[in-house]
């Protein structure tokens, strides 16, 4: 029998059951921080050594914590569907634990890249700093999609949800474009299913609500559909 195609689009809710603060947090990362001095190209111009300071602040945290139950339970899916995850997140924790095909579509906190050749992008878990250049001497920045920046993965996202016989949403409010028009892109038979205890998703018909957080609502979710 022909495995069925799950597409699975996750946000920020569920890192931050592994500890990590997220930005739309109270308590967060971000809090009392002016947006555009961390995650703009005018930000990085007007004081990269700043921003690089609070990259690496995020960069420390990440090595910090682990994946969680949620990440893990989609793991298990593998066994039984072909599975694209999708995510909003810039940590590495689908990859920790386990999952084969993930897509970035903010970028990842463990690369940096040039600022003069997008196309040089390396590993990078250590501290970020100024002086840290790619091999024709241009400073790498932090390979993390800003705000007015070009989403390079979104089409191959797009493709991820054509392809999909399920999607799931995990820990996003799917608020934020490009990331929230990708719901467009499911074929109209598509089952979809959203995780979230704080759902403010559109009342599309088809989406059935699981309004709890991930560590609770993926592993119910998850043995539900491989049963």
């Amino acid at each position: 029998m022909t495995k069925q195609t799950i597409s699975i689009l996750t946000g920020a809710g569920i890192s931050a059951e592994s500890g990590l603060q997220t930005f739309r947090d109270s308590n967060g990362l971000w809090h009392n921080q002016d947006i555009t001095k961390v995650a703009s190209p005018q930000g990085w111009e007007d004081n990269p050594e700043f921003v690089l300071e609070f990259y690496n602040d995020r960069r420390r945290q990440l090595h910090e914590v682990s994946p969680n139950i949620a990440h893990r339970a989609l793991v298990e899916l593998e066994h039984h569907f072909h599975v694209n995850i999708i995510t909003q997140n810039v940590d590495d924790l689908h990859e920790r634990a386990g999952s084969k095909q993930v897509t970035h579509l903010h970028g990842e906190l463990f690369k940096a890249r040039s600022t003069n050749d997008t196309s040089y992008i390396i590993d990078w878990k250590a501290d970020l700093l100024l002086g840290d250049c790619d091999p024709k001497g241009a400073q790498l920045r932090p390979h993390v999609v800003w705000f007015g920046e070009a989403v390079p993965e979104i089409d191959t996202a797009i493709t991820r949800c054509q392809e999909a016989d399920i999607f799931i949403i995990i820990g996003t409010s799917l608020q934020v474009y490009p990331a929230a028009g990708l719901i467009d892109h499911l074929p109209s038979d598509c089952r979809i299913y959203a995780v979230d205890p704080n759902l403010e998703i559109s009342t599309d018909s088809r989406v059935i609500a699981i309004p709890k957080k991930a560590t609770v609502g993926v592993p119910e979710l998850v043995k539900k559909l491989i049963s």
